[in-house]
């Protein structure tokens, strides 16, 4: 199954310049873990919870005068929609991430994958599989 059918296609993104309350802001109110930081729609950088509570909480460093591109994390990984789970947990995995953007042909935003979207993903697979043994088991 190709990412793109998995992808959020309403992926939370916001411009380098967003402050960090509003970075926070937008995780509570969308219910999510991390904003993608764009430019013109291409992905410059990931801001996680993680990223929040390690580079301002951590550093008790003054949240109001920082942004997205104080905090962000710059060496992104990105799939395009082509790319399958196998491929999407490779990606993850060697890179030490829970969250892939997925990107265009033109290198433009147009969803984010997680370890959990591919968590849930596994779990409707074993039970459809679950579900063809029960059907050709004989009965006792």
């Amino acid at each position: 199954m190709p990412i793109e059918e998995l992808a959020r296609e309403n992926v939370v993104s916001a411009s380098p310049e967003t402050s960090v309350p509003e970075l926070a802001q937008q995780m509570r109110d969308e219910n999510v873990g991390s904003v993608v930081i764009a430019n013109d729609n291409i992905p410059a950088g990931i801001v996680t919870d993680r990223d929040l509570t390690t580079r301002v909480l951590a550093e008790e460093a003054a949240s109001t005068d920082q942004t997205a591109d104080d905090v962000m994390s710059t060496d992104l990984c990105a799939v395009g929609p082509d790319a399958g789970f196998y491929e999407a947990a490779e990606v993850m995995s060697e890179n030490g991430v829970r969250r892939l953007p997925v990107c265009d042909e033109n290198d433009e935003l147009v969803g984010i994958i997680t370890a959990d979207d591919l968590t849930e993903l596994l779990a409707d697979e074993n039970q459809q599989l679950a579900s063809v043994i029960k059907a050709q088991r004989s009965e006792y």
